[in-house]
């Protein structure tokens, strides 16, 4: 199904990988804070969710450039479609929220 060149395999990819990659970024970084050992100071590592959704959503790049890689046209518009469609929310969600 992955090696199909349609625009919903690229949406529905598009849509997942940046969902799971923000649960398995603020994850890493929470497991990091939480280990003493890497903080002497007794400082914790701070990730702010914004940062943490940015770059999940930048995870896009990868399947983006693997369906470019492919050549698989329909693909790319529909990781791109679900890119704007994040970087929309985002932009929405965090502008509502900073004032």
């Amino acid at each position: 199904m992955l090696e199909k060149d349609s625009i919903l395999v690229g949406i529905i990819m598009g849509l997942c990988i940046p969902f799971v990659g923000f649960a398995t970024i603020k994850m890493f970084f929470e497991q990091l804070g939480n280990m003493e050992f890497l903080n002497p100071q007794m400082r914790t590592i701070f990730f702010r969710e914004r940062t943490i959704a940015i770059l999940a959503i930048c995870l896009n790049l990868i399947p983006f450039n693997v369906y470019k890689k492919w050549r698989f046209d329909q693909t790319m518009r529909g990781v791109l479609f679900a890119t704007f469609v994040y970087v929309f929310a985002w932009v929405w969600y965090f502008a509502t929220t900073m004032g």
